[in-house]
């Protein structure tokens, strides 16, 4: 056989070898369990979200939920985008690790781009403005005149430095002219019996988590910080209704380590748009307050890129920054 020939069928025939393997590859993963991390403790957003798709993916390997609450969410993020890139451990990013936390810590364990692989935008969620039950406060504009007749009286909580439940917070005290306490938790399930005990008066949770205390009657919701109304709470004003072009939306989105196989990603993200468009979930979603939203990897990082350009805007305008 001529030396050219040779050359030609080697090629195609490597051609074809490979075009067989990729679909091999995506076939074949996952052989083990995956690990998804949660930067925050359970019962939140987040953990919620991750809960869901561990229940009802069906992809041959169990999904197994990890919280690593800390530091803003930065202690899990940080694990995940120092773990192997095969697609095995993934992490419940949040607007506050994937968007907030480069602008507010002086110092960032991680990159929040380069250091992941964007796989799927998964939900959104307003937060919601909640008090303890004894505050004299129902509407936002009774909140802005009891803190300008009592400066620095008030604390707010949050589950830890840089998630939006504490930026909400800052925006509020930048944008009313008012001051208050900030006071992060290791995790929203330490500062919930506070704010019900009144150690500290009032905080901007995420509605999947507030909302169902505040229906209770153990805490009182006064407002949500989306622009528009949630389905979920329609009887609850937003604090832009008061506070014209107040918004501060929380979201939530899966990432993996950076360098991950196209075909575990695809993969992956074939599979959370499965498990969240099942009527059921989306149902059990909205009616916590969570809007899905799947996205592809390339929309989840677009989305990515504007947010941080925001929240960085919002971080400098407020003077927030972690303690």
């Amino acid at each position: 056989m001529p030396p050219l020939r040779r050359l030609l069928l080697n090629a195609l025939y490597g051609t074809a070898a490979l075009a067989l393997v990729a679909p091999a590859m995506a076939q074949s993963f996952p052989t083990k369990p995956i690990r998804m991390v949660v930067t925050f403790t359970p019962g939140g957003a987040p953990d919620i979200l991750a809960r869901v798709f561990s229940e009802r993916a069906q992809l041959g390997q169990n999904v197994v939920v990890d919280n690593k609450p800390g530091a803003g969410g930065n202690t899990g993020a940080d694990f995940v985008a120092k773990s192997p890139a095969d697609g095995y451990t993934l992490v419940m990013g949040t607007v506050g690790t994937h968007s907030i936390n480069g602008s507010l810590y002086a110092k960032m364990p991680y990159d929040m781009v380069k250091d992941f692989t964007a796989i799927a935008h998964i939900a959104s969620a307003p937060n919601l403005l909640v008090v303890n039950n004894e505050l004299p406060v129902k509407t936002v504009p009774e909140l802005i005149a009891y803190m300008k007749a009592n400066p620095n009286k008030l604390s707010f909580g949050s589950p830890g430095i840089g998630s939006s439940v504490h930026v909400s917070g800052e925006l509020f005290k930048s944008m009313t002219g008012t001051s208050m306490t900030h006071v992060p938790y290791k995790g929203r399930a330490a500062a919930i019996p506070d704010l019900i005990g009144g150690q500290i008066q009032l905080m901007f949770d995420n509605m999947p988590s507030a909302l169902p205390m505040a229906k209770e009657g153990k805490i009182r919701a006064v407002a949500q910080t989306t622009a528009k109304r949630s389905a979920a709470a329609p009887d609850v004003p937003t604090v832009a209704e008061t506070i014209p072009g107040f918004e501060a939306t929380t979201w939530f989105a899966v990432f993996g380590p950076a360098g991950m196989p196209r075909e575990a990603v695809a993969r992956l993200n074939a599979e959370f748009k499965r498990v969240f468009a099942l009527p059921d979930v989306q149902e059990r979603l909205k009616t916590l307050g969570l809007e899905p939203w799947i996205s592809s990897p390339d929309e989840l990082s677009k989305f990515q890129a504007a947010e941080i350009v925001k929240w960085a805007k919002v971080v400098k305008e407020s003077g927030a920054k972690a303690e």
